[in-house]
């Protein structure tokens, strides 16, 4: 479980940091907007027809959190790779937490550090590497966690939403 980081934190040596926004923002069109909007109610419809309410629900809020982010702007999060663990925003995440880790790397569309963990409610950690150099984020991370050769494609339901423009 990540700690929440305080003047009593210990860090250690920072070995990279940079800045990462809190979600992507996607630029989306009139056309998406239409398309989303009969999909909710074709799915709301579904959900009020079989007797599911709860699915209905879940699709309306779905519908509003999606509304309500495409409006803001999304906060600037700070990400340090530490000789200790790693930290995103205020949580600082011990090396013992993680699984393994492993970047797909596929510019323009794909340039992610992906950190699993051994937590079943959150098993990655995604971060956009940006402008960083992936071979020296990786050459840091051996020190500490094993590396994961066999993912070479981001997982299904990344690609699914910044396809459709969801995340």
């Amino acid at each position: 479980m990540p700690e929440k980081i305080t003047d009593q934190t210990l860090l250690g040596e920072v070995l990279h940091e940079w800045t990462v926004q809190e979600y992507e923002q996607h630029e989306r069109n009139t056309a998406w907007y239409v398309v989303m909007i009969i999909l909710s109610i074709l799915l709301i419809g579904y959900g009020i027809f079989s007797g599911n309410f709860l699915f209905a629900l879940i699709i309306i809020l779905f519908a509003i959190i999606l509304f309500l982010q495409s409006h803001q702007q999304p906060l600037q999060v700070p990400f340090q790779i530490t000789e200790l663990g790693v930290s995103l925003g205020n949580r600082f995440y011990l090396y013992s937490e993680f699984e393994d880790f492993y970047i797909i790397y596929n510019p323009p569309e794909v340039k992610t550090l992906f950190l699993e963990t051994k937590n079943n409610l959150r098993p990655i950690l995604r971060v956009p590497l940006l402008d960083k150099n992936p071979l020296e984020i990786k050459h840091s991370l051996r020190e500490f966690l094993i590396e994961n050769t066999e993912k070479e494609n981001e997982p299904l339901s990344d690609r699914v939403a910044r396809n459709w423009g969801i995340h």
